[in-house]
C-alpha cells in the first residue's frame, strides 16, 4: 500500500489561543485534552501539539502499513532521526525524521 498523507501537526505554545483560532476556522475539534486537540477536515486531521517545538514548524504525517520498514528505508536513504518512534494510541505510534535539508517527514503507522 502506498503511504497516504492524511494530517498535519501544528506545534503551538499557547493551546488555549491556538485551539480558539484553529475552532474558529475549523470548527469544534473532535479531540480536546491538555497534550493535543485534533480537528477534523473533511477527513483530514489538523492536530495542536502543545509539547511541540515552534520553531521547527508544523509536520505532515504520511500513514504507512509499517513505520519502521518505512523509517528504515528513509534513514538507508539519507534521512536521519528527529523524534524516535513511539506509541500515541493504543495501535499507532509515529516518528519524524529530518530530510537532507532538515525538513521534516511525518511518519504514522504501526
Amino acid at each position: 500500500m502506498s503511504p497516504t498523507i492524511q494530517s498535519l501537526v501544528v506545534p503551538v505554545s499557547d493551546l488555549d489561543a491556538a485551539k480558539a483560532i484553529y475552532t474558529a476556522l475549523l470548527g469544534a475539534p473532535h479531540t480536546d485534552t491538555a497534550y493535543y486537540v485534533g480537528f477534523n477536515v473533511n477527513g483530514f486531521e489538523v492536530g495542536l501539539n502543545p509539547g511541540g517545538t515552534v520553531q521547527d514548524g508544523p509536520v505532515t504525517f504520511a500513514d504507512v502499513d509499517d513505520l519502521d520498514a518505512v523509517r528504515e528505508s528513509l534513514i538507508a536513504a539519507g534521512a536521519t532521526d528527529r523524534e524516535e518512534p513511539r506509541k500515541v494510541a493504543p495501535e499507532v505510534r509515529v516518528c519524524v525524521l529530518n530530510d537532507a535539508d532538515g525538513n521534516a517527514i511525518g511518519l504514522r503507522g504501526k
